[in-house]
């Protein structure tokens, strides 16, 4: 079994292959995702939903990732720049036009058994509005 950073890297790896089901292989049935500024979701059908919706509406790739854990290992943060690229309209969001921008974001997660049981991403929204606008 891995130990919990590494299973935190791979699936950051798994996200720049665009790799949806060796995500989905690191994260535990149950896992409990936390939207940035929406809601929770709750299990892997649900994480499986919101990856399709990311990938019609947005194509991105994470770099300069850095992974802190406590003392434990199961408590996890990971530090990046999410280089993206705005494909089709997300709901009430801009329209989209293929505008490209550029963000400082990070997550919170939890590791046991080997598998992702919690994600909390978080980035800024009015910068990455700010950015589409402007470029739009």
């Amino acid at each position: 079994m891995m130990d919990s950073r590494s299973v935190v890297w791979a699936y950051y790896d798994a996200f720049n292959r665009a790799d949806w089901s060796a995500m989905l292989e690191m994260v535990a049935e149950d896992v409990i995702h936390d939207i940035n500024q929406g809601g929770r979701e709750v299990g892997k059908a649900k994480f499986r939903s919101f990856l399709g919706h990311m990938e019609r509406c947005y194509q991105e790739q994470l770099e300069d990732i850095v992974v802190l854990s406590d003392l434990s290992g199961q408590r996890l943060a990971a530090e990046f720049v999410v280089i993206g690229r705005y494909l089709q309209t997300d709901g009430s969001f801009p329209p989209a036009s293929g505008q490209e921008y550029r963000l400082a974001a990070g997550a919170f997660l939890s590791v046991s058994e080997g598998r992702i049981d919690r994600v909390a991403t978080v980035y800024n929204v009015k910068d990455w509005l700010r950015q589409v606008e402007a470029s739009a």
